[in-house]
């Protein structure tokens, strides 16, 4: 049994809050189905206060802007996605296609197709997520997709240069200074004077996340996103101070991250809920960390490890960070999480901005029925079939015709006794002048 320390709020105040959300989005999206880019500015202007002739940067504009970006921080950004390109290399070199041949004549075969326009969503607002570029736009391009069209807004009222930056070396065909639910919207649906997207992919605030959620569908979208989540796995040895600057470290991504800590320690347990008190005061994001931890911050204490183990699992989270004397069990223990962090040497924030995995990850418990972003992602896999030996296209054509008349499908089955009337002379008794 579990020893619950701290608790959440109440998720009946979660889902209230998300359903004003959903109204709002709905709105949104209607009007820019109805107005195009008439509306698409109406809500840059009320949202960012930003109304530039085109949203859309020129090249001569990003050469400019990319200039400004000190050369540090360039190189720093090509350090980054050079491990994210690579890790989406061997992501694709995972993936097969092959063509067998099961019967005489009867070839099978299987290929990927990238999408032909994949639009990445890159937040802005008090954070310039840098490295979500990185994760959407290099991912995207390993997979070969030949238009990537990329969305980020300004920063009050300023183009944020670094970001800019990233998308432009990441390989982005278009940068648009573009945020919130009419980036999105704009890339699904299209307007005017943007081309509209197969798939959109990237992190975002709640009204982005309720944009793409309602999109889907019209749009691939890479998964279903909420705030930011952690989970902090620990046993006896684990070092409270390190659970708690770790878990500080993702609610710091909005007032409504959780940061969950479980651990086999009633000892560890407060330490930690003493350090992050201790913490917290001199954050320079406490505005948006102690509401994260005040609301949605919890702390467990199990038994044992296979208690552990299984409570996380149930929680399904985004990012697992494995603080425990032998981290690596966690891979043959657990199977339901978004991403592992095993050992004290493996934080979370390596995977959020520099180590090369993918950091869009599921949220909100999808972490049950799927994975983060990859390069696979991108890629439709589709099939092909060819049948040329004519004892194979009677074999199957007469199995065709049986199979769907038990199904009660006469076309199904006629289109079958053709084939095997066309190898081995089959009589159509139904095919009558």
């Amino acid at each position: 049994m579990a020893t619950i320390l701290k608790h959440a709020v109440p998720k009946s105040e979660v889902t209230a809050s998300l359903a004003q959300v959903r109204e709002t989005v709905t709105g949104v999206i209607a009007d820019i189905r109805a107005r195009g880019d008439e509306a698409v500015r109406a809500y840059s202007e009320k949202f960012d206060k930003w109304s530039p002739d085109s949203f859309r940067l020129t090249d001569e504009e990003v050469e400019k802007i990319v200039a400004s970006v000190p050369q540090q921080v360039i190189d720093d950004i090509r350090f980054v996605q050079d491990q994210v390109r690579t890790f989406a290399r061997h992501q694709l070199d995972s993936l097969r296609e092959f063509e067998v041949e099961t019967l005489p004549g009867v070839k099978l075969g299987q290929k990927h197709i990238p999408v032909q326009a994949a639009g990445a969503y890159i937040p802005g607002g008090r954070y310039p997520l840098t490295a979500s570029a990185h994760m959407t736009i290099v991912t995207a391009k390993v997979a070969g997709v030949p238009r990537v069209v990329a969305c980020t807004p300004p920063i009050h009222g300023e183009i944020p240069a670094a970001t800019v930056a990233a998308m432009h070396l990441a390989g982005a065909d278009e940068i648009w200074l573009l945020g919130g639910v009419q980036a999105v919207a704009a890339m699904s649906v299209g307007t005017d004077t943007m081309r509209p997207v197969n798939l959109i992919a990237g992190p975002g605030n709640a009204y982005v996340a309720e944009a793409k959620r309602q999109l889907f569908g019209e749009i691939g979208i890479d998964l279903f996103a909420g705030p930011t989540e952690i989970l902090v796995l620990a046993d006896d040895q684990a070092d409270p101070f390190v659970c708690a600057v770790d878990l500080l470290s993702q609610a710091e991504h909005g007032p409504d991250s959780p940061a969950v800590l479980i651990t086999t320690s009633r000892e560890v347990a407060e330490k930690t809920i003493a350090e992050v008190e201790r913490l917290l005061p001199g954050m320079p994001t406490r505005d948006f960390a102690e509401p994260a931890w005040r609301d949605h911050g919890q702390v467990h204490v199990v038994d044992t490890l296979d208690e552990l183990y299984a409570l996380a699992d149930e929680f399904a989270f985004e990012h697992v960070e494995v603080l425990t004397a032998e981290p690596r069990l966690a891979l043959e223990r657990m199977t339901q999480y978004g991403a592992l962090f095993l050992g004290e040497g493996t934080c979370v924030s390596f995977g959020d901005k520099v180590i090369g995995t993918n950091h869009v990850l599921p949220t909100r418990g999808a972490a049950r029925y799927t994975g983060g972003l990859w390069v696979g992602k991108y890629l439709k896999t589709v099939t092909y079939q060819e049948v040329t030996d004519t004892d194979s296209q009677a074999l199957l054509g007469r199995l065709c015709g049986r199979a769907a008349r038990v199904e009660l499908f006469e076309g199904h089955a006629r289109s079958g006794d053709v084939r095997a009337a066309r190898a081995a002379g089959d009589e159509l008794p139904w095919n009558t002048p």
